[in-house]
């Protein structure tokens, strides 16, 4: 651990009670698939989308509070450096989008084969028709932005320092809780292998790096996550 890295939180790192985070993590991974399977058609997408997230939340902020745990102790505090924060936004950003075009070069040249990837074309029953609509754009950019910070809460703040803690007692808890909620972050936007799903992943592979190398602040995270779906959504336009 380098002197710039933060450390864990001493109230995860303490001798713990494996069993209640065991336990924490059994309601939370289920709430976070389970409420996927309530769905309202009279609205639309992204509002489910984040009654989904805002009901995980909720969730997580209950173990958090049984564990007396705070968002501001998993990284959701005032930066001390701002133009810092900035740089390190961008160059998580820049790290991700690398990773991304690395994937699309090397995706057919994988031993395996992927299930096709209909995403784009779901986005349009999805989000609707953003096809030179930039009213509809405007309309739904605030949540997709609300959606990108609530991500980065769930998947980087909660779940992979509760997997951690779940690992502690291993040498490579750190690494085995970044893979993990990459994984189960692929996995959530995709129920399946697929080129999404593995997108979606090594997005939330670099995040988690980013998470855990530059201090353990959200702030950094949520900014190139909110930029990157902002980035998503114009080229829908």
């Amino acid at each position: 651990m380098t002197s710039k890295q933060k450390e864990i939180p001493k109230n995860l790192i303490t001798p713990a009670n494996h069993k209640g985070i065991l336990l924490d993590l059994i309601i939370y991974i289920s709430v976070m698939f389970l409420i996927r399977e309530i769905y309202f058609p009279s609205i639309s997408f992204i509002i489910n989308g984040l009654f989904w997230s805002f009901s995980t939340l909720v969730v997580a902020t209950w173990r958090m509070r049984v564990r007396n745990v705070s968002w501001k102790d998993l990284g959701l505090s005032k930066p001390k450096n701002i133009k810092k924060m900035l740089l390190v936004s961008i160059g998580i950003l820049l790290a991700t989008v690398s990773v991304i075009l690395l994937f699309q070069i090397v995706k057919d040249q994988l031993p395996f084969s992927l299930e096709s990837n209909n995403y784009s074309k779901n986005s349009v029953s999805k989000f609707g028709n953003l096809k030179g609509n930039w009213l509809l754009f405007l309309t739904i950019i605030p949540a997709v932005l609300v959606e990108s910070m609530l991500e980065e809460l769930l998947d980087r703040g909660f779940l992979l320092n509760w997997l951690e803690k779940l690992f502690s007692k291993t040498s490579i808890a750190t690494a085995l809780a970044v893979l993990l909620q990459a994984i189960i972050f692929g996995f959530r936007h995709s129920h399946n292998l697929s080129e999404r799903s593995i997108t979606v992943g090594l997005i939330g592979l670099v995040m988690g790096i980013g998470y855990v190398k530059f201090g353990r602040n959200l702030w950094p995270l949520i900014i190139a996550h909110c930029i990157l779906n902002t980035i998503s959504m114009i080229d829908r336009v």
